[in-house]
């Protein structure tokens, strides 16, 4: 499902995460990873949903799995990128980020003020107010950033 490097940095991430390296994370772990990036106030509620996502204790064979079934149905980059492009009249490969803001907030499933402050916190727009759309797609569907 993945190859070696994609491997080697899920192992990476899950030994960040497992911050008291015992093999597994739990809700401390996920409580502490949030602190380290800054969100201090994580309810148990939120840690208890995220921890019972996994069928059992999440060890990396756990984690690893986890991440396949939800990278699995995301659409391909193909049809994320195409979507953009019906916004980008232009075809400079990026949008206004408001203007992006606007849409996911207002359409379909529509994102809470939290969820688009996050992506645009993962995703930040340039200077100029501009979301580069490509690389944006590019990490939703390969999981990281390209050189």
């Amino acid at each position: 499902m993945f190859d070696q490097s994609q491997i080697q940095e899920f192992k990476e991430a899950f030994t960040i995460m497992d911050q008291n390296r015992d093999g597994f994370i739990d809700k401390e772990d996920l409580r502490d990873t949030f602190a380290a990036l800054g969100r201090i106030n994580v309810k148990n509620e939120e840690l208890e949903v995220m921890v019972k996502e996994a069928p059992g204790p999440i060890n990396f064979t756990v984690f690893l799995t986890m991440f396949g079934e939800k990278l699995k149905g995301t659409d391909p980059e193909e049809t994320i990128l195409h979507a953009f492009k019906v916004f980008d009249t232009e075809g400079k490969g990026f949008v206004k980020a408001d203007f992006i803001k606007e849409k996911l907030m207002t359409q379909a499933d529509r994102f809470s003020e939290e969820e688009a402050k996050q992506m645009f916190a993962a995703f930040p727009p340039d200077a100029y107010g501009n979301l580069d759309y490509r690389n944006l797609c590019y990490v939703i569907t390969h999981g990281e950033e390209k050189d």
